[in-house]
């Protein structure tokens, strides 16, 4: 008898033993940082983690619906490569790489392909301002003129706020001067010219995109902590977040072990162009959709010690609504309420508030969108400028929402045979 129990419990111990070495190989193939249970994110220096979803909860979006959609947008004419995370209700469901890092080299995209963020990098400068604020370090109802910036607005910078920067009520006009810092001007000599255009609006009081203005907000972090802008967000949200790959700059993405390369209409490669690294509160953030995803758990508040609730909501808050300029799409329609907050759009989908942003600069293409009370979203990154990737965000959530199902991709009905394999 006594045999029979040491056989049964060493064939308990040996099942349980294959068990957690099935977990942890499942979690090494995700990239996953396990613990033990009593471990949190606060407890281990606030690493996020993504966890592999082991409950009996079952998934509501399709995944293998969501991976057949985005298959066909990969045999659109001008893909080239596009890595995709999901989450629900706080875990990791899906991730993926599609495509190549360039075009016709054969080298495939995988979850820990670095990409650039474009203009999603803007939320990192609101977080890293706000959380200064929280921390007493300034305010963000400080006029900017107390922030000693180069920045210059018609009429002063006494009647703008550090908020009106993280939100675009600066009383310019749209996009003002984008032309000149493409054209190579010092961005800190255009920010010191700003001032001599005529007003759009009294500051706070209406919304016009900024990217050379929004800038500012890297002068502000800088000052304020004493670190340059790059050292700040890395050790003040990257590394916190366990975010690898991230990083600001131009080197920090073809310094990468894994880079996507930049492609034009015809997947053409270009060489990288850096006008926008040169502005890194507004376009400067590179990343793997991997580390895009721990960033959207971070926004859902899986990490309390590195932006708390109280961060979250002041920059996720609907601020000044976002009139629509030139023509709308179906999907951009279907967004209603528009608004920004700091750093981040939101809007009203299928009943839900959702959260995001776009980004777009020369050869990228990002996109992040989520529900905060639900704790599910998406994130994708892409090495070309179609924007057909952006379409599958309302796909994720009508399968998410139980909605009935709308075709947004609106490709043609008999897509080119396909080229590329999805890498996984």
């Amino acid at each position: 008898m006594h045999g029979t129990v040491k056989k049964a419990k060493a064939k308990r111990n040996w099942v349980a033993a294959a068990m957690v070495a099935l977990l942890v190989a499942v979690g090494v193939a995700l990239g996953i940082t396990w613990s033990q249970p009593k471990d949190t994110a606060d407890q281990i220096g606030a690493k996020l983690r993504l966890p592999v979803e082991i409950t009996a909860d079952p998934a509501r979006v399709d995944y293998a619906r969501l991976d057949q959609r985005i298959g066909l947008v990969m045999q659109e004419a001008n893909s080239v490569g596009l890595a995709v995370a999901a989450i629900e209700r706080g875990r990791l469901r899906f991730i993926r790489g599609y495509g190549e890092t360039l075009a016709g080299s054969g080298q495939r995209v995988t979850p820990d392909t670095v990409f650039r963020w474009a203009s999603l990098s803007k939320a990192v400068a609101a977080a890293l301002v706000t959380r200064l604020a929280d921390q007493g370090r300034l305010s963000l109802d400080a006029p900017l003129s107390s922030m000693n910036t180069t920045l210059t607005l018609p009429g002063g910078t006494d009647k703008a706020t550090v908020a009106d920067l993280l939100s675009h009520r600066l009383g310019l006009v749209r996009n003002a001067w984008d032309d000149q810092l493409e054209a190579g001007a010092d961005p800190r000599a255009i920010r010191g010219r700003l001032g001599t255009l005529p007003p759009f609006c009294p500051p706070g009081t209406c919304y016009a995109y900024q990217n050379v203005a929004y800038d500012a907000a890297s002068e502000i972090v800088e000052r304020a902590t004493g670190e340059d802008y790059a050292t700040a967000a890395r050790t003040r949200l990257f590394e916190p977040l366990g975010m690898k790959n991230a990083s600001v700059g131009r080197a920090g993405l073809e310094n990468a072990g894994r880079w996507a390369r930049p492609h034009r209409l015809g997947r053409h490669a270009v060489s990288v162009n850096d006008d926008y690294y040169k502005i890194p509160a507004a376009g400067g953030v590179n990343s793997s959709v991997r580390d895009l995803a721990r960033w959207m758990l971070a926004q859902m508040g899986a990490a309390p010690s590195v932006l708390p609730a109280a961060t979250l909501a002041t920059m996720h808050e609907p601020r000044v609504a976002t009139p629509p300029h030139g023509r709308r799409g179906a999907m951009d329609r279907a967004l209603t309420d528009a608004s920004y907050g700091l750093g981040w759009r939101t809007y009203r989908y299928g009943g839900h508030d959702l959260v995001g942003h776009r980004g777009s600069v020369d050869g990228y293409g990002s996109l992040i969108l989520f529900d905060p009370a639900d704790r599910s979203g998406i994130a994708m990154l892409w090495n070309s400028n179609r924007a057909v990737p952006a379409r599958l965000q309302l796909e994720f959530f009508d399968m998410l929402y139980g909605l009935p199902p709308t075709d947004w991709l609106e490709l043609p009905a008999t897509p080119p045979a396909g080229r590329i394999e999805a890498a996984r």
